[in-house]
């Protein structure tokens, strides 16, 4: 990812979204964890991103996916398939035993796609913060 790639993130994710959430889109992604960050691109155009990092907790090296955006006109065209599994690959490399993403309660485009790649869901109460439950989706890795 560069940093136009980033600044260009920042301009169409709340299109993309539908919505304010470029706030999600936080510079820590590009500066500092921007390693396992990816971008598509179909020619000049910016079709989809992953930002994601390698976390080592409690002795366990975890892929995190934290935002996704794909171009409105590119949707359900394996985008979304395909960033996911250079980062899965990313984390095969890096030592990561799971990939855990987390989504909101009735985000169903978000709960079709981890399903449809065989993660698993648990619904955690409190999950961020008091009375902010949340989707936890992971997906065991194969070490190579």
């Amino acid at each position: 990812m560069t940093k136009a790639d980033f600044d260009q993130i920042v301009e169409v994710i709340d299109h993309w979204w539908g919505g304010p959430i470029s706030t999600f889109a936080h510079p820590i992604f590009f500066y500092e964890l921007g390693e396992e960050a990816l971008v598509m691109h179909d020619g000049d155009t910016l079709i989809g991103f992953l930002l994601g990092f390698i976390s080592t907790q409690e002795g366990r090296t975890t892929g995190y996916v934290h935002l996704v955006g794909i171009h409105p006109d590119y949707r359900r065209q394996g985008v979304g398939r395909l960033l996911y599994r250079h980062f899965s690959d990313a984390c095969n490399k890096a030592g990561c035993a799971r990939i855990k993403a987390i989504s909101t309660l009735g985000n169903e485009g978000s709960i079709r796609f981890h399903l449809a790649l065989g993660w698993r869901v648990q619904e955690i109460d409190d999950y961020a913060g008091p009375n902010r439950r949340r989707l936890v989706f992971t997906c065991e890795l194969l070490r190579r």
